[in-house]
């Protein structure tokens, strides 16, 4: 496994290629944002860990960049910035995952085993339906009534959780674990906040609402009765 790191603190990035590379993972540095971007964008990576604070482009910057072009390397954001609205930002423009610092490398660890996990494991050519709206986890497609929606990586992937437990309420501790790994403070409105972003995109212009409100219990992707 390939990893790019964006780090411009040289003990903490010394600290993280030691662990890493001791875990048998490969390691690039980048001590900027525009190095990083160029490494991104020009080589294949299995994970990206990017600090947000950065000299010449912000992590912010780097990661609309990653994404404009490329919506499936997993991307970690590792950040002395630990508000909600700041986690939002990175989730918003398409982080997977957002680490706080200071941290404990095994959490890093596992943060890191997770994505990469998850990249090795992504099913082949599964569709995913209900009523008319259909998701492509292969080519990473959604279309409701043949019109394509597009989703950040956040949304994709939350979309999927509703999509492959369709007709099942899913609790907002059931959401975080499934789709932050403990990233945020479970006191939150991140979920809350995401559930929106995805109403607004599935369901805003359709007679037939699919993602629902279960007062004190969470959502649920179903058809109306």
């Amino acid at each position: 496994m390939k990893i790019l790191l964006v780090e411009d603190e040289p003990k903490v990035s010394a600290f993280i290629r030691r662990g890493l590379e001791e875990e048998h993972f490969e390691l690039d540095v980048a001590y900027d944002g525009h190095y990083g971007r160029q490494l991104a964008l020009n080589k294949g990576y299995d994970l990206i860990i990017l600090d947000v604070i950065l000299p010449v482009l912000s992590g912010i910057e780097v990661l609309h960049a990653i994404r404009a072009q490329d919506q499936q390397v997993p991307i970690l954001m590792l950040t002395a910035l630990g508000t909600t609205t700041d986690k939002l930002k990175g989730f918003d423009g398409g982080a997977d995952d957002y680490l706080v610092k200071p941290f404990d490398f095994p959490e890093l660890l596992a943060r890191v085993r997770a994505l990469t996990r998850r990249r090795g494991q992504e099913t082949k050519g599964a569709l995913l339906t209900l009523a008319d709206l259909t998701m492509d986890t292969s080519a990473k497609t959604v279309t409701r009534n043949g019109q394509p929606i597009k989703l950040t990586a956040r949304e994709f992937g939350l979309l999927e959780l509703f999509m492959r437990h369709k007709g099942r309420v899913l609790s907002r501790a059931e959401l975080a674990e499934n789709s932050w790994e403990d990233s945020f403070d479970a006191g939150s409105n991140v979920i809350d906040v995401y559930v929106n972003y995805l109403r607004n995109k599935v369901d805003k212009g359709f007679s037939q609402k699919l993602i629902h409100t279960v007062v004190g219990m969470g959502y649920v992707l179903r058809e109306e009765d």
